[in-house]
């Protein structure tokens, strides 16, 4: 049997209103106080007979109760200052008959120490959510512009111009290159120039994920979908990157049985959760990238046609490094720039022979070969120029077996070398000095100031030394 309020004995409801967590506060539609509990008082530093059929401005600090009881307009989880602490309010209008004739108002918190408590509590809570909540979306921001595509080869330069002009566009973009060539940089890129750039940028690897893991990584997951599902399901990519863009790596090794999934979404721009019965609409937009040739794997019956026509709406290729070298030692200055800051290093160089050396490699690895090369070279550097010693040793073989492909291979293998004629140490440096700068002039294909950074010298310094020694 149900007992109403009414029931429970009315010498009772003084003490379970001072036992409940708010202290209370009643006016009338003048705004004067009819009832406070002697919990509110306590806190406020008075005594109930003092604040009863008082204004309850003049009882209460910063109070509103009198503006509510007037307006009619609630106020919920509002910051009210009462005694030096900020404490949560609650203000409702009361009615009787349709006709407004006052306000209740509650405090949750009785005292600054029971507010101190409490935040005591929860605060490791709220700093780790803000953590993840930063780096969620740091995650989900593009990390590269067209400024950290390096490189002014005519073919490079073409390949960038084209990626510019159509990162406005909302259509979807095929990005084909090695491995190695700089795709995802591309991706991130094309992103951070477009109307979408302050929104989610998501990349997966389609490579690097089990094809019975994929589905529910892009289109998410129901709560109890299967085995092992977490509680409450899963967003999925296209979800997450909802207005954004979405980047998927590799599709060329995406299974057919996605491929056939993917381009529903494509088509109907809306997907469906796995063990999931409605969808959710999307608008993302697509770069895909790949190193397989998708054109030769469409006619062998390994990537849907019609997918790849889906995809291939923009499409751009990425030229491999060795169709680039003259932008080699460029790439090269920007990559030491960027191991300096992991080694805690600063004014690291290459030597001319190794320059040389680097724009005669093939580069089958492309830029991330290039990085590698010289990450490993700075971790067996002991001075400040790396040499043709700090090279890896498949580079060095290379340099020997050149060399005695070039030598002709008689009984007198012992050439006798051009000795350095004796003179004066000042004029030896100068010359020196001066083949330095012609190399370096050589390698930047005649830009000075690309010669000086590579010398690690000023631009005037530079200039004098050019003019000192007559080169043009």
């Amino acid at each position: 049997m149900y007992l109403g309020f009414d029931k429970i004995p009315y010498n009772w409801h003084e003490q379970i209103i001072n036992l409940l967590s708010e202290r209370i506060v009643i006016v009338d539609c003048e705004g004067i106080i009819l009832y406070i509990n002697e919990a509110y008082c306590e806190f406020l530093g008075t005594t109930v007979e003092k604040a009863i059929h008082r204004p309850v401005q003049d009882v209460i600090e910063n109070t509103r109760m009198h503006i509510v009881s007037k307006t009619g307009q609630k106020e919920v989880a509002t910051i009210h200052p009462i005694n030096g602490s900020d404490m949560i309010a609650n203000r409702y209008p009361l009615y009787e008959n349709g006709e407004l004739v006052g306000a209740l108002g509650t405090v949750t918190f009785r005292s600054p120490e029971e507010w101190q408590m409490y935040k005591s509590k929860i605060q490791h809570l709220v700093e780790e959510l803000k953590y993840y909540k930063t780096k969620v979306e740091k995650d989900l921001k593009s990390k590269y512009s067209f400024n950290d595509l390096i490189g002014d080869s005519a073919t490079f330069l073409a390949v960038k111009k084209l990626a510019e002009r159509i990162s406005g566009s909302q259509s979807s973009v095929l990005l084909m290159g090695e491995s190695g060539t700089g795709k995802e940089i591309f991706a991130h890129a094309i992103h951070n120039n477009s109307m979408r750039s302050s929104l989610p940028f998501v990349a997966i690897n389609c490579s690097s994920i089990p094809e019975h893991l994929l589905e529910s990584e892009l289109f998410g997951y129901e709560d109890g979908a299967f085995t092992g599902a977490k509680k409450g399901g899963k967003k999925g990519q296209f979800e997450i990157a909802n207005n954004g863009t979405l980047f998927l790596d590799e599709i060329g090794d995406m299974p057919l049985s996605m491929q056939s999934k993917l381009l529903r979404v494509l088509q109907e721009k809306e997907v469906q959760l796995v063990g999931g019965q409605k969808s959710i609409p999307v608008d993302v937009r697509i770069i895909a990238a790949t190193h397989r040739d998708l054109e030769k794997m469409v006619e062998e019956g390994n990537f849907r046609q019609d997918l790849y026509y889906r995809l291939n709406v923009i499409k751009i290729e990425i030229p491999p490094l060795r169709k680039r070298k003259e932008d080699i030692p460029l790439i090269s200055v920007r990559i030491l720039k960027k191991l300096e800051k992991k080694f805690f290093r600063k004014g690291i160089e290459l030597s001319f022979e190794v320059i040389e050396k680097l724009i005669q490699h093939s580069w089958p690895g492309n830029i991330r070969e290039l990085e590698n090369v010289l990450e490993r070279s700075i971790n067996v550097l002991d001075g400040q120029t790396i040499q043709m010693a700090d090279l890896p040793l498949y580079l060095r073989d290379q340099m020997t077996k050149s060399n005695e492909l070039t030598q002709p291979n008689t009984s007198n293998q012992i050439a006798e070398s051009t000795p350095i004629p004796v003179q004066p140490l000042k004029e030896t440096l100068a010359l020196v000095e001066k083949q330095a700068i012609q190399n370096a002039l050589n390698a930047t294909k005649g830009d000075k100031l690309e010669a000086a950074k590579l010398l690690g010298i000023g631009k005037t310094s530079f200039y004098e030394k050019c003019k000192l020694y007559d080169i043009k």
